[in-house]
């Protein structure tokens, strides 16, 4: 409890009646992005630890009457013991990336697949489902519709990927599409929309051809994009947009972060959002943490503890 107190004290948070579902949120965010002093984030075991507490404390609370309702009730604990699979660092991303042989058609092909999966950091199936009309080429941006969950959402994507999206829609597709064209962007060589494991394959023998020492397919590029972004200084709430991650409690996600906030943070923080190498330094989000301190915080939660 004293690292939520210490919070809420920066938050100038001074009694629980203040404290809502958001507010917890924002504290989870911040369990998540917190340094310990050798420069090592918290353990998901540590985070759990901190955020199963408050979900105790505050049913308490709730059922003795000393708050109205409980903010902790629908709080979404970290799960213990999910390891990310490998992911890959910047470097090691533009290697894979260089693997197709772009001087054939075939690898123009798998190239504009390979640039859209580290962009944007779709889902397998997102990739496959893509159709001509998600593409707003104009604004860089990709509508997922039914994404998991049958959820939708857009996500930014950056210039560079779309360059070689262009070029495979201007010079592939036209030959090896299949009349009537339902508007499947990505089709095999017999004009048939791709299988699930065929791109998994796929991205997997291009992963391994790399060197990288580093297994995975389609989702080490999701997970590789939003920890690059993470560094550069995206804030976890684009990110949880941009993936899809969206909370049962907060279904109306576009609410809280706009389209155009996204697209701006995506640009700012993803390696290859530009089409020019040379414009792609990443800009840190700064946030202020330091507020006035409430040294009446604790002496109100504990005073609350004590009754009953």
């Amino acid at each position: 409890m004293e690292m939520f107190l210490k919070w809420c004290r920066r938050s100038r948070i001074t009694g629980p009646t203040q404290i809502t579902q958001t507010s917890l949120e924002s504290y989870q965010r911040y369990l998540f992005q917190y340094k310990k002093k050798d420069g090592q984030p918290l353990a998901v075991a540590s985070q759990h630890s901190r955020l199963a507490p408050l979900k105790v404390w505050f049913r308490w609370l709730t059922q003795r009457k000393y708050i109205p309702r409980d903010p902790a009730a629908e709080l979404e604990l970290p799960r213990v013991g999910y390891k990310l699979p490998n992911v890959m660092n910047k470097d090691e991303a533009e290697r894979v990336l260089g693997q197709p042989k772009i001087e054939v058609p075939l690898g123009i092909w798998d190239r504009a697949m390979l640039e859209i999966l580290y962009s944007s950091g779709l889902r397998r199936m997102e990739l496959l489902r893509l159709k001509l009309y998600d593409v707003d080429q104009k604004h860089g941006l990709i509508t997922v519709r039914e994404g998991k969950g049958k959820r939708d959402r857009v996500v930014p994507i950056g210039e560079r990927a779309l360059a070689w999206l262009d070029m495979y829609l201007n010079t592939l597709r036209p030959e090896i599409v299949r009349q009537p064209d339902n508007g499947v962007v990505f089709l095999t060589s017999n004009g048939a929309p791709f299988t699930p494991n065929h791109l998994s394959w796929l991205a997997r023998q291009y992963v391994k051809s790399a060197g990288i020492g580093k297994g995975g397919a389609c989702h080490i590029f999701r997970h590789t994009m939003a920890t690059l972004m993470l560094e550069g200084g995206a804030d976890i709430r684009y990110l949880q947009a941009m993936l899809g991650h969206v909370r049962l409690d907060t279904t109306q996600i576009y609410t809280h972060v706009s389209i155009r906030t996204l697209k701006q943070v995506h640009t700012t923080t993803h390696p290859a959002a530009r089409l020019s190498p040379e414009n792609t330094q990443t800009r840190a989000i700064q946030r202020n943490d330091t507020q006035p301190e409430d040294t009446h915080m604790s002496q109100d939660l504990a005073s609350l503890g004590k009754r009953g």
